[in-house]
């Protein structure tokens, strides 16, 4: 068990003994969350979907990925936020040597350089609609042809289908489920396609972990319209493209 930290309240200056959590690493490892030691906890006065989320690497496998942020509750009812310890930046690649391929890394297959676009023009959501207007120009903007609407959503939850790929997006404002990731996931099996994943609300623990395993790419989304990778995957798709 994590040893406690002592974690003062804000409003009455009380000190409460709180035990860091510890939660399972994709490896199996242990993973407890590294709580900074004379940090300021700050009050939540409002929750957002970021804030909520705190970045941690796996000291046994050296994975990074996000976690619930932890939280203490004090006596007089107020509720803090515990700053954990920030990820370490990594230090920046070395240079290629000169007159090597630029996109050769040590040790393993040359990689693709990361392909060119223009910067993306967001759509604005206001409506459920609008997100899926919003993913169909991202998709399209990634490189995938033919993004058209599927006429009516039927149980498998795909809302966009193009040359290569399947698509769901999630307007609610509840976080997408594992059975939503899985189901999807089916649908570009059968089609031989790519699955993307779009949700306003983010997702479930147990959903990102199953898309991480599939290697699913999963995006959430502002109401600015702008979708932003929320895993591995995704970071991949938009490094990459279409691969075509």
């Amino acid at each position: 068990m994590a040893d406690s930290v002592p974690v003062r309240c804000p409003t009455c200056r009380r000190e409460n003994a709180f035990t860091p959590p510890t939660f399972p690493c994709a490896c199996g490892a242990p993973l407890t969350l590294p709580v900074l030691r004379g940090g300021i906890p700050v009050e939540i006065l409002h929750r957002t979907w970021q804030s909520s989320w705190v970045e941690v690497r796996c000291e046994t496998c050296g994975r990074l990925d996000e976690w619930p942020a932890p939280e203490s509750g004090c006596a007089c009812g107020t509720v803090v936020r515990v700053p954990v310890v920030p990820v370490p930046t990594p230090p920046p690649p070395d240079p290629p040597a000169p007159g090597g391929p630029a996109s050769a890394s040590p040790g393993g297959p040359p990689r693709r350089p990361p392909v060119l676009r223009p910067a993306f023009r967001p759509v604005t959501i206001r409506t459920a609609g609008d997100c899926v207007t919003a993913a169909a120009q991202y998709l399209k903007w990634l490189g995938f042809t033919d993004i058209a609407r599927v006429p009516e959503r039927t149980a498998s939850g795909v809302d966009l289908r193009g040359s290569g790929v399947v698509a769901q997006v999630d307007p609610t404002t509840r976080a997408t489920k594992l059975r939503e990731v899985e189901c999807l996931w089916l649908n570009a099996l059968n089609d031989s396609a790519v699955a993307v994943c779009f949700s306003l609300a983010g997702y479930s623990r147990d959903a990102r972990a199953r898309a991480d395993a599939l290697h699913l790419p999963l995006f959430v989304m502002d109401l600015t319209g702008t979708p932003q990778p929320v895993n591995d995957p995704a970071d991949e798709l938009i490094r990459d493209g279409t691969g075509q």
